[in-house]
C-alpha cells in the first residue's frame, strides 16, 4: 500500500515537472550581423546544438529564425543568446510564445512561472492565462540604443543588471513587454 502511494506521488511529481518545465513554446529570433547564408547557417547550426530546440526555419531575407521548442524541454532564454555570440552575431529582438498557467503578475509587473521569475514593463495587478506572445527586453536580446532608451524609463535596479533579490536569492530577472 505504500509503495502504491509513493508512486503515485512520484507520478504526480513527474507529470506536474514536464507540464511546468515547458513554458515557451516558440520564439521568433532576429539575428543583427548576418551578412549571407554562411552566417544564417553558422547561426542555425549553433542554435541547433540546444537539446531544447525542435525546429528552426531561417528567413534569410529578414535575418528572422522561427524556433519551436521541445514540448518536455525547459526553454533557457540565455543560452540562446549565447548560442548566437558563439556564432559571432548578436541578439536584434527576440519575440516568444510564453504559456502560462494562470500566473500572478503583482502590482509591480513581477511574476514567477515555474523556475522563471518576469518583470513586465507594461502588465501589472493581473493573472496570466494561456499563450503570450511576449518581447525580451533585456540588454543583449535588443539593440544598444533601444535598451538606453528603455533603461530611462524602466526605474528598476534589475534592468541595468539582469537580476535581482527574490525572496533574499539573487535571481535572473527575464523582462518582458506583451
Amino acid at each position: 500500500m505504500n509503495t502504491i502511494k509513493n508512486l503515485i506521488i512520484l507520478s504526480i511529481v513527474l507529470i506536474a515537472g514536464n507540464a511546468s518545465a515547458q513554458q515557451i513554446t516558440t520564439a521568433e529570433l532576429q539575428v543583427t550581423g548576418l551578412t549571407c547564408s554562411m552566417c544564417s547557417q553558422a547561426t542555425e547550426k549553433s542554435l541547433k546544438t540546444l537539446d531544447f530546440v525542435d525546429a528552426i526555419e531561417p528567413d534569410l531575407n529578414k535575418n528572422l529564425f522561427a524556433i519551436t521548442f521541445k514540448k518536455d524541454k525547459a526553454v533557457n532564454i540565455d543560452q540562446i543568446r549565447k548560442k548566437v555570440e558563439d556564432a559571432g552575431f548578436s541578439v536584434g529582438n527576440l519575440t516568444a510564445v510564453f504559456n502560462f498557467n494562470n500566473t500572478k503578475v503583482d502590482d509591480k509587473g513581477l511574476a514567477t512561472a515555474g523556475t522563471n521569475v518576469y518583470q513586465f514593463l507594461n502588465q501589472k495587478s493581473q493573472t496570466l492565462n494561456g499563450p503570450v506572445t511576449a518581447t525580451v527586453v533585456d540588454k543583449n536580446f535588443i539593440s544598444g540604443t533601444a535598451f538606453k532608451k528603455k533603461s530611462a524609463q524602466v526605474k528598476s535596479d534589475s534592468y541595468a543588471s539582469g537580476s535581482g533579490l527574490i525572496n533574499g536569492k539573487k535571481t535572473r530577472i527575464y523582462h518582458l513587454s506583451i
